[in-house]
């Protein structure tokens, strides 16, 4: 779903993008193209459509990733094949996983996601501006869910590019969280940024462009002040969140094989160890699975688990 033209700063396009994918912006100005985050790898295909569509017959001339989860770049290569003079920009704190590719320090590996290589060009380096579709966007680091994330604020317009740090009914999962990392304190830091932004529209990572922003933030600190009474509350929500993203993605697999895609994807043993020792991991899984069927959004038989 693309939002309407007239709710956004001239010449910004929002493709609104079901999970498994972050949502694109797409900056036009009379100097540049430039897009913002590129949605999941099995999506690249629908993402280079969409910039394709949106562009006509006009080059893509840059491409910034808010921060490196695979359903925020897992279209850059696609991208970069397209446009093979586009410029790339990330965040600076996994620059040096991306030159090396290490799966293992980047998030690929611990959440059984995928994400095919890409290369980049330069830095989005919190504190200054970037030139994006005509007009300077700042650059600030939004630390919590991911260590490395920032979002993008255009004075003029106040619309912020909030990437998964404030989302209409919340926020994404803090990661650093579960591998022992204490973030939640990050994320309060990040919420209060946004609110001396005073941000008058907010362009999420997920879900829709909205301008309640009083309101979210209201949402998104109470569910704060829960998850910091409860952890234990957040590492099960993130087991079923990272649970049903491979769902998505699969659509159906055999029992055998989902089995061995848990027993192989680190995160669910970090958590395990982290939030539940006493539990094994199968004790774990399964009781995420079963919260996931009762849920509806998932549909499970004797051989094959399926996504509703």
């Amino acid at each position: 779903m693309t939002t309407p033209a007239n709710a956004l700063p001239a010449g910004v396009r929002v493709f609104e993008r079901g999970w498994l994918s972050s949502n694109n912006i797409l900056c036009v100005g009379d100097d540049q193209a430039t897009l913002i985050d590129s949605g999941y790898a099995t999506h690249a295909e629908q993402t280079v459509a969409l910039v394709e569509s949106a562009l006509g017959g006009r080059a893509l001339d840059a491409l910034l990733n808010t921060h490196l989860h695979s359903d925020h770049c897992g279209g850059n290569a696609a991208l970069q094949a397209r446009y093979p003079n586009v410029l790339t920009r990330i965040p600076p704190g996994e620059s040096q996983a991306v030159v090396q590719w290490d799966e293992r320090a980047l998030s690929f590996q611990a959440t059984g996601q995928q994400c095919e290589r890409f290369g980049f060009d330069g830095l989005l380096q919190p504190g200054t501006s970037e030139r994006i579709g005509g007009m300077p966007w700042q650059i600030h680091a939004a630390p919590g869910h991911d260590p490395h994330s920032v979002v993008l604020f255009e004075p003029a317009s106040n619309t912020l590019i909030s990437a998964d740090a404030l989302w209409e009914s919340g926020f994404g999962i803090v990661f650093p969280e579960l591998t022992g990392e204490p973030s939640f304190d990050q994320v309060a830091a990040t919420l209060d940024l946004i609110e001396r932004l005073r941000p008058r529209r907010v362009i999420p990572g997920h879900g829709s462009v909205f301008d309640d922003v009083a309101r979210a933030l209201t949402t998104a600190r109470r569910r704060l002040d829960g998850l910091i009474r409860d952890p234990r509350r957040h590492a099960r929500h993130a087991v079923k969140v990272l649970m049903k993203f491979k769902l998505l993605e699969l659509q159906s697999t055999t029992r055998a094989d989902w089995d061995r895609w848990v027993a192989q994807t680190p995160y669910f043993e970090t958590i395990r160890l982290r939030f539940f020792p006493d539990w094994t991991l199968a004790a774990l899984s399964s009781e995420a699975l079963n919260d996931l069927v009762d849920a509806g959004a998932v549909q499970r038989t004797e051989h094959y688990i399926r996504n509703s």
